[in-house]
């Protein structure tokens, strides 16, 4: 098949590396030179987006981001692509496309369990302009959308994680956060290839909800510093669980953060 990726960052290389193994035609669409040998890159605006060159495209993974994590980012990165994007495509046999949202969609934030069946109830102006780009996407391409809804993605650093330990002697209270590991996220896009029919939408976690003030606390421990102090037993966050991704069969080869972490650490 040939298989268009519109955004071409850490994760989007993996999933690329992964199908061309597997006997794909790889072409990428970013906004600064690629060097990756095995796909052809293109360097254009998503918003002015020329696809008519092209051979026939199959398939399509969307996975952008915005330079900067403001309303007016949101709107033009996300939401603003989509006409241009879907109007690129049109000439082309698209049997699947495939859209990188996130888990900010779910407006939950006193500890609740979220999984794939879950309402989605986006509280602030960013998670609402992510599920009008979903929303936009299935009108779009109703046969063929398939939404992807990551929760934190880790796996390539832990700068942030060193510099919260180094800083953080008290934590207000207890914030459950989720994470996936880059490396199993890569994986399961690339199986979806393989996926006969495959569910509307995806969430994408390792299922292993954990406050956050414990991961801090882990990495004050490894790196022998005082740990923080819990001012209060309110929850905040939500604990999100991959029922769908689960249900697949797709089995995760990075369920202990931790583990990865002390490598990173290394």
């Amino acid at each position: 098949m040939h298989i268009l990726f519109i955004g071409y960052g850490k994760t989007s290389t993996r999933v690329a590396k992964q199908l061309f193994q597997q006997g794909h035609q790889i072409t990428t669409i970013s906004q600064s030179p690629k060097i990756d040998h095995y796909a052809t890159h293109l360097i254009q605006d998503v918003h002015q987006l020329n696809l008519t060159h092209l051979l026939p495209i199959d398939w399509v993974y969307v996975l952008l981001s915005p330079s900067q994590s403001t309303v007016e980012g949101y709107q033009q990165t996300y939401v603003d692509s989509v006409a241009p994007i879907g109007q690129a495509l049109k000439s082309h046999p698209v049997q699947k496309i495939v859209v990188v949202s996130s888990t900010r969609v779910y407006g939950e934030n006193a500890g609740e369990r979220i999984d794939d069946e879950s309402v989605i109830q986006p509280v602030d102006e960013q998670g609402r302009l992510l599920w009008k780009m979903e929303q936009l996407y299935q009108q779009a391409f109703p046969n063929q959308c398939i939404i992807i809804r990551p929760t934190g993605i880790y796996g390539t650093s832990v700068a942030r994680m060193i510099k919260l330990a180094k800083t953080i002697q008290s934590y207000p209270q207890i914030h459950w956060s989720n994470r996936i590991h880059i490396d199993d996220l890569a994986r399961f896009l690339a199986q979806l290839i393989h996926v006969e029919h495959p569910e509307p939408s995806y969430i994408v976690t390792n299922n292993q909800p954990l406050p956050l003030h414990e991961v801090i606390q882990w990495f004050q421990r490894q790196m022998n510093l005082p740990e923080l102090v819990v001012d209060s037993q309110t929850e905040t966050g939500k604990r999100i669980f991959a029922t769908r991704m689960r249900k697949s069969g797709f089995q995760l080869e990075h369920e202990d953060c931790f583990g990865d972490y002390k490598k990173l650490l290394a």
